[in-house]
């Protein structure tokens, strides 16, 4: 899928967003200015400002969106890259996206800063004046408290090595699906919708958002320089991840115990990763990934089934697909 074709079809519309997206972020001060600017140049897919725009479009019946979606939209981005710059610090990252970050070239006491920043300006945005600013703010708030549990609950786990399915499900909802979810039920307020389109957003975003980490990490164990990312890195965080579940799962409770405890010990004995890594490839894990996967994606796209057919269906229902094949 040509992810620059569906900001090309967004036309005006993401026009508007990356223009809002550069105009509150400009500062006086030329270190984050210039900071600014070198994220916004390697900004990524920019998914989530895209789901937002094609969940308004979609939840309208034909009206379009209006300044609320836009200002959600663009909100949703800065939040997202405030997250980057603040886990990047809490995992001391050196790379993302291909290319340094900037707690590798600044620090970290600028990385948060800078995330910061980017958090307040995604808050005075989501601030407005419009019907559904109020609910807006909810569902942000909600958001915002999710990230932070979960990046608890992961480093709680980590430190036990003893994360199940359901640990992990709720890790990666809190990371990663609840903001997916922010995107596109805020757009869906945004427009007025009915309860109903607000239910099929949500559980559009939320399937999405499962399936968009746990591609992420099938990508950490199979994955090419194309990641933008070092390879392996989840495991020498001590962070078991959808890949390893599924290979534990196939394994004797005593193998399962053994690879655990090599879990634990990672941190002074990096180089079981390559056993780790080699483990998870021949048991099975990569297939019970991609499974859960595929299971994700197709409850996706069953949400959009109650909105009638249309350019944004089609192009959310492409969305979906393009995330369990892509290789970035």
């Amino acid at each position: 899928m040509d992810v620059q074709l569906v900001k090309h079809r967004l036309g005006n519309d993401w026009v508007a967003v990356t223009e809002l997206i550069g105009d509150v972020l400009k500062s006086d001060i030329a270190i984050l200015d210039d900071t600014n600017r070198s994220i916004l140049s390697h900004s990524g897919k920019q998914l989530r400002p895209m789901l937002s725009l094609l969940t308004g479009r979609l939840c309208s019946c034909g009206r379009g969106v209006n300044e609320a979606t836009i200002r959600y939209a663009a909100a949703s981005e800065l939040l997202h890259n405030a997250t980057l710059l603040h886990d990047d610090v809490a995992d001391s990252s050196d790379c993302r996206r291909g290319a340094p970050t900037v707690n590798a070239l600044l620090g970290p006491a600028v990385s948060v800063l800078v995330g910061d920043y980017w958090l307040v300006k995604a808050v005075n945005l989501i601030l407005g004046e419009a019907p559904s600013d109020t609910r807006a703010v909810r569902i942000f708030a909600k958001t915002l408290s999710d990230l932070a549990q979960g990046e608890m609950l992961q480093l709680q786990m980590a430190s036990t090595v003893r994360t199940t399915v359901e640990d992990y499900l709720r890790i990666i909802y809190s990371k990663t699906a609840s903001l997916f979810e922010a995107a596109c039920l805020s757009a869906a307020v945004s427009v007025g919708a009915c309860k109903e389109y607000e239910v099929a957003a949500t559980d559009y975003a939320v399937s999405l958002g499962y399936a968009f980490q746990i591609k992420d990490d099938i990508l950490d164990y199979v994955g090419d320089k194309k990641v933008g990312k070092p390879l392996g890195i989840d495991i020498l965080e001590q962070k078991i991840t959808a890949p390893l579940l599924g290979a534990l799962s196939n394994a004797s409770e005593s193998k399962q115990e053994e690879i655990r405890n090599l879990v634990r010990g990672i941190v002074g004995h990096p180089e079981n990763r390559e056993e780790i890594v080699g483990f998870v490839l021949s048991n099975g894990g990569i297939e019970a990934a991609k499974v859960m996967l595929d299971g994700y994606i197709d409850k996706a796209v069953d949400a959009l089934a109650i909105f009638p057919d249309s350019e944004e269906k089609a192009l959310l229902e492409e969305l979906a697909r393009f995330v369990a094949i892509r290789n970035s």
